[in-house]
């Protein structure tokens, strides 16, 4: 029910909506489904009894909930019986039938012509992605994933893809199908028009985002994460939360990709490989020195991205002026000094967003990217504060790993402290993070 539910939730504004999944169909219409006082001879569809037992059941429709719902699904039955051929030629159709579409590796070739360079959309830790054309016209994105080929391999990526294939949410990039029989592993997903937000924020279109989408991209990132965490049936926990992880449709909403992909990981692939499991700058203190891993490491590389997304510069770029911070630096210094909006993109029109939101929201971040996890709020709790429009009912921020040169910080669990240092040891700290 629960998924139908969010199926359905798709297709809205139109007058007439479905959704139909294994052992659910859900409708709404604003025309009855049936004529008035309508009545339907159930005898045909039951099963019989003894001759002598056998009755006639007639009911009626009109206001009858539990009937009602009997017959829909009934006829919904005998039409889908019909259309299943043909539904097999509509990849979302598809998708939302069975689960995920087995590609043979052939079409998936010719769909890439060949994974030609010329359509490739971008790389990541988990391998390339080329835009594909199906047989039928649809553009979808193929993901080579760069995994091994083993048997064991093999049937942990067949697990994990009926578990991810069944991740629905406006915010999460859906993975329509999979190809598992050929030289390499291949993934198929949607594909967004409008790649990945890096590109609008340090790339080709950096500060064409005005406030409004900027803010679109933060609550809904904030939204997939949370159903990640805490709504789908199991905890899924990304570990490599960053701007090229999140794609734009074609509305510029925010739909968050390559979620579970860290589960098909090698039990030797731990937090060790950056390539795999977390990016410089992004990656939580506990997760990166320690391997500690929780959804509390998704919301700390969080708020590193709204503070990215706020200023329109990269957390970890390195600037050639001496004095100049690191971004998560910057942010925190000018919050002591309440001086949130000199960290706000120049390119943003001071007339397109709220001074007092913006403050609020850049608290919200720092509150994220805290030391301590068990300090930093859980990804419902910061949907919750996000949507809020009263000032922050939180205990505020506390200050962030790595702030100062003198300061070296040391994760245990959910507790963090601080050990004064030499400045070059605490630079070799953060080199053993870049190194590892």
């Amino acid at each position: 029910m629960q998924v139908a539910f969010t199926n359905v939730q798709r297709c809205p504004p139109i007058a007439d909506g479905r959704a139909v999944d294994s052992g659910c169909f859900m409708r709404y219409s604003d025309t009855p489904f049936f004529a008035d006082n309508q009545t339907i001879n159930l005898e045909p569809f039951l099963k019989t009894g003894s001759s002598g037992k056998k009755t006639a059941l007639i009911g009626g429709v009109a206001g009858g909930g539990g009937f009602l719902l009997f017959v829909v699904v009934l006829i919904v039955w005998f039409k889908h019986s019909r259309r299943k051929k043909a539904s097999r030629g509509d990849i979302l159709g598809a998708t939302e039938l069975r689960g995920p579409t087995n590609f043979s590796y052939k079409d998936l070739k010719s769909a890439t012509k060949d994974f030609k360079e010329e359509n490739k959309l971008g790389e990541g830790g988990f391998g390339d992605v080329y835009k594909g054309t199906l047989k039928n016209g649809k553009i979808v994105a193929v993901k080579k994933l760069a995994l091994g080929q083993s048997r064991r391999a093999k049937a942990d990526f067949a697990s994990e893809v009926t578990l991810i294939s069944n991740v629905h949410h406006r915010n999460l990039v859906r993975l329509l199908g999979c190809c598992s029989k050929g030289p390499e592993l291949l993934l198929v997903y949607e594909y967004m028009a409008n790649s990945s937000l890096d590109r609008f924020l340090f790339g080709q279109r950096k500060g064409s985002l005005v406030w409004k989408q900027r803010l679109d991209v933060i609550i809904g990132t904030a939204q997939g994460l949370a159903y990640l965490h805490e709504q789908f049936h199991v905890c899924i926990i990304h570990r490599d939360i960053k701007p090229s992880n999140i794609l734009l449709d074609d509305d510029f909403q925010p739909k968050i990709a390559d979620f579970g992909l860290a589960r098909l990981l090698p039990d030797d692939q731990t937090h060790l490989s950056t390539k795999f499991a977390g990016t410089l700058g992004y990656t939580a203190p506990e997760y990166a020195i320690h391997g500690q891993l929780s959804e509390k490491v998704d919301t700390y590389s969080y708020g590193v991205v709204v503070l990215e997304i706020i200023s329109g510069r990269k957390n970890n770029e390195m600037r050639v002026d001496p004095g100049s911070d690191y971004l998560l630096k910057r942010a925190w210094r000018l919050y002591e000094n309440g001086s949130h909006l000199e960290l706000v993109d120049e390119s943003l029109d001071p007339n397109e967003y709220d001074a007092k939101e913006v403050k609020r929201i850049i608290e919200i971040a720092l509150m994220c990217t805290q030391t301590s996890p068990g300090l930093r709020p859980t990804m419902s709790e910061v949907v919750v504060l996000l949507k809020s429009k009263g000032s922050l009912e939180h205990p505020p921020p506390t200050r962030p790993p790595f702030i100062d040169n003198e300061e070296r910080v040391v994760v245990h669990g959910d507790k963090s402290t601080s050990t004064a240092s030499s400045s070059s040891n605490a630079t070799a700290s953060i080199t053993q993070i870049s190194a590892r």
